[in-house]
């Protein structure tokens, strides 16, 4: 049984890593430091985490964060016993930290993605979860391990964020339960929910105004797109190298007439990253033809372009499938 093995791995091994995604969002970090809680209170046991690019404002409120090292201060080539993804589904999504992965004994991969190929040597991948933090759940309760307050904030945290506060087509009646569990805990979810959505800096909020003032519309407004360029975030954030993008897509979503939404970030000149969303349909397949995933309904993919030819790129891409 592969959670047994993995059980047994996390006994065996002196020094483990956790990893979260390029990126990072509220399931990432609420399933890594989830975990890191789950394993310390279980097996008495510290893990290092590792985030591979700034961790936003909003998730600074979840226990143990403060003990995530960052990709720049952490020594490449040491070999772990024992590196668990956590909500990563594919290797292109932890960057630098590959190397690392690479050198492991024992690699393990806990995810929801569809798209994610098992990459790992344990793979424990649940396409019907709502979210890794909802995989993790399911995997603590089989293994009788305890659920501290703590622990339940973070897997609360990430199952609330995946799920767009449980309004997404992923919830279910088990990521409810699941969710009720959580609570039982002890833990305050509206307190969660304030400290994710209600704590977004003013230059957060205009930056997403100005993104969403200048929002393209096509095929009928079947199609509603956004890019986001260095400089302009470098305005907003003065900077501090914050990403300001988290929900951008969601919110272009939500217009009435869309069908599929997408924001292109620039990541250089010449690489462009594109987050989409749809409420019908497979934008997956979509992000699939760039190298990309996720799921039917929410996914993403770096195209090697500049923001504009991703654009056209992707904009083909839809017109070629006939989804708009």
């Amino acid at each position: 049984m592969v959670i047994r093995q993995l059980d047994n791995n996390i006994k065996d091994s002196k020094n483990i890593l956790l990893v979260s995604h390029i990126n990072p969002d509220g399931d990432t970090l609420g399933s890594m430091c989830g975990l890191y809680s789950l394993i310390k209170d279980n097996y008495k046991k510290h893990c290092d985490m590792l985030a591979v690019s700034d961790i936003p404002a909003s998730y600074h409120f979840l226990p143990y964060i403060n003990l995530v090292k960052n990709i720049d201060s952490i020594d490449l080539s040491r070999e772990y016993d024992l590196v668990i993804n956590l909500d990563i589904a594919a290797l292109d999504r932890f960057a630098g930290a590959v190397a690392l992965y690479n050198k492991a004994k024992i690699t393990a991969n806990i995810d929801h993605h569809e798209t994610n190929p098992s990459y790992a040597m344990i793979n424990i991948v649940e396409p019907q979860a709502s979210a890794a933090a909802e995989v993790l759940c399911e995997l603590a309760l089989a293994l009788k391990w305890h659920i501290s307050p703590e622990t339940a904030i973070c897997l609360y945290t990430g199952i609330m964020t995946d799920t767009g506060c449980f309004r997404f087509s992923n919830t279910t009646q088990k990521t409810m339960e699941y969710a009720g569990k959580l609570i039982s805990s002890g833990i305050n979810p509206a307190d969660i929910y304030q400290k994710c959505y209600e704590t977004s800096s003013k230059e957060m909020v205009l930056f997403q105004s100005f993104c969403i003032g200048k929002a393209q519309f096509v095929n009928d407004d079947k199609i509603a797109y956004t890019v986001v360029y260095k400089k302009d975030l470098e305005k907003f954030n003065n900077g501090k190298g914050e990403d300001f993008t988290d929900g951008l897509t969601e919110k272009l979503r939500a217009i009435a007439t869309t069908e599929i939404a997408f924001v292109v970030k620039e990541l250089n000149s010449a690489t462009s990253k594109v987050s989409m969303r749809s409420r019908t349909q497979d934008v997956a397949s979509i992000c699939a033809a760039f190298g990309g995933g996720g799921h039917k309904l929410a996914a993403g993919a770096v195209i090697k372009a500049s923001p504009a030819q991703a654009v056209k790129q992707i904009l083909k891409e839809i017109k070629n499938k006939n989804l708009c």
